[in-house]
């Protein structure tokens, strides 16, 4: 049987020990995969525990914790849980080990589930699922010196699905959130929020100022380490565990990069905003709740990657139907062989939802104080852009309305204010500098107009002509290529668009 008495300290006080002395927020994710072996470690007794011997001994010095995962254990029979006890043993208290179980029942079998990860395996915290409620961490509780990781906003894309659902004002992950740190303190309960999901760390951290944070999603599933870290970071610079398994177990030389990603992490911390004291309790809900993956911004900025998110988001715009090819009768007479309807998004919350990920990476760059959704396509996407930064909208009406307030600017705002307009797409631009007239002659500055698609058509120019810089998640040309290099356009099709393109 494992010893229950490894240290003095409770997990959480081992665990920040740990952490100083090894100038390190690195998790190292013990998920053995015997099929990725060598040779030499296959040919060992109990492989299993081979390996994770060989990764715990190159970098026991770089680490703040260890993570195996129950699940490629138990994959392995009895062999493989027999070297999941052999490996804790091996770490024998040296550095905190979190049982990565996501366990979630209640009454005697929850019981169940906190005597083995804490006496027969021995681990120093476990993963919790909350899906029953404060019943399904009760038990783990009951071991003063040991402590659970509730699963809050999960690093996988489609968490969103329930994750992200709004529960009176707030996302279901914040409700969580303060409820789940309602249960224990931060000295008994930390939280899992992804990597992937920023805006969703930076919102836990509000609500969670001292609480200690489980971080999946960097490495493999493209998570953002400086944002995560600017955005999860405690006021001490610790209160992060960052998990990478991959990257440094199946590396050629996993010391080499246990230190690099070490480095990159405390590179990150260096450079994170300071924050003087733990950041307040808000007093209304935090900004985002529809949130999406952090790489969202930066991969769409680029034009897209093959398989990337930005790959996605074209993907999906043209499975909905809001991008279509044929031939079609522009608003000018024209005939065209491609069709461009966003109105379609406010159908799609799931899309509408990236979409809005994708326009709030570009507006994180710009100086506004309010934003100016242009009807009517974009008056769906800008509430959704709104809601997801907890910026203010306002929008120009088509007409002034001849009855009530007869106002040519829906919503608050104040003369001298800077605001940046928000449409679906742009072609020649003259629909925006007509829609910002109304807002010049309410006394609004505007300088910058942000698209999802600039169709390439001059519009960029025609508003610099006007004193406004162009801002556009992609443009028609990315479009035609990432359909193409995903097979749901013809290359055919992609040259005919391009020659329409180059002969209007």
């Amino acid at each position: 049987m494992p010893n229950l008495e490894r240290t003095a300290v409770n997990f959480f006080e081992h665990l920040a020990q740990t952490s100083t002395r090894n100038n390190s927020l690195l998790c190292v994710g013990l998920d053995p995969r015997p099929e990725r072996f060598s040779e030499e470690v296959r040919a060992q007794a109990d492989p299993i525990y081979a390996f994770n011997r060989q990764i715990i001994d190159a970098t026991r010095d770089l680490v703040c914790v260890y993570k195996p995962n129950y699940a490629f254990y138990e994959a392995q029979g009895l062999d493989g849980l027999r070297a999941l006890r052999r490996t804790i043993d091996y770490v024998d208290g040296a550095v905190p080990v979190i049982l990565d179980a996501k366990r979630g029942d209640i009454g005697s079998t929850a019981a169940a589930y906190a005597r083995a990860a804490f006496e027969t395996w021995g681990a120093g915290a476990v993963t919790v699922a909350p899906y029953l409620g404060r019943d399904a961490a009760t038990p783990f509780l009951e071991y003063a010196d040991r402590a659970i990781f509730v699963l809050c906003h999960t690093s996988n894309a489609s968490a969103v699905e329930l994750q992200t659902v709004d529960c009176g004002g707030e996302p279901l992950y914040l409700r969580l959130a303060r409820r789940a740190t309602g249960w224990a303190g931060p000295d008994r309960l930390g939280l899992v929020v992804g990597a992937t999901y920023p805006d969703a760390l930076r919102a836990v951290r509000q609500v969670a100022p001292q609480a200690w944070f489980l971080v999946p999603g960097i490495g493999a599933q493209g998570g953002d380490l400086e944002a995560a870290v600017a955005a999860g970071l405690r006021a001490d610079g610790l209160g992060m565990v960052i998990n990478a398994s991959r990257g440094v177990c199946y590396a050629p030389d996993p010391r080499a990069a246990a230190t690099q990603l070490r480095d990159q992490i405390n590179a990150a911390r260096a450079a994170a905003p300071t924050r003087s004291s733990p950041v307040a309790h808000p007093a209304s809900p935090p900004a985002s709740f529809l949130a999406s993956p952090p790489t969202v911004e930066d991969a769409l900025q680029g034009g897209g990657t093959e398989g990337g998110p930005s790959d996605q988001l074209i993907l999906d715009l043209a499975r909905i139907g809001a991008v279509r090819f044929g031939s079609f009768t522009l608003k000018s007479g024209q005939q065209s062989p491609i069709y461009i309807d966003l109105r379609l998004l406010a159908s799609h919350p799931d899309v509408l939802q990236r979409a809005a990920a994708a326009y709030a990476g570009l507006l994180a760059d710009l100086t506004y104080d309010r934003i100016a959704a242009i009807p009517y396509a974009a008056l769906p996407i800008g509430t959704a852009v709104a809601l997801r930064m907890g910026q203010p909208m306002i929008y120009p009406r088509k007409e002034t309305k001849a009855y009530g307030t007869q106002r040519a600017i829906e919503g608050a705002y104040a003369r001298g204010e800077r605001a940046v307009v928000l449409d679906d797409l742009i072609t020649t631009g003259g629909s925006k500098i007509e829609a910002m007239a109304p807002l010049l002659d309410a006394g609004l500055t505007v300088t910058d107009v942000v698209v999802l698609i600039d169709r390439q058509s001059g519009g960029s120019e025609e508003l610099a002509e006007h004193g406004c810089a162009l801002h556009s998640v992609f443009t028609l040309r990315q479009i035609l290529d990432v359909l193409a290099a995903h097979g749901t356009i013809s290359e055919k099709q992609r040259e005919q668009v391009i020659d329409w393109l180059s002969s209007t």
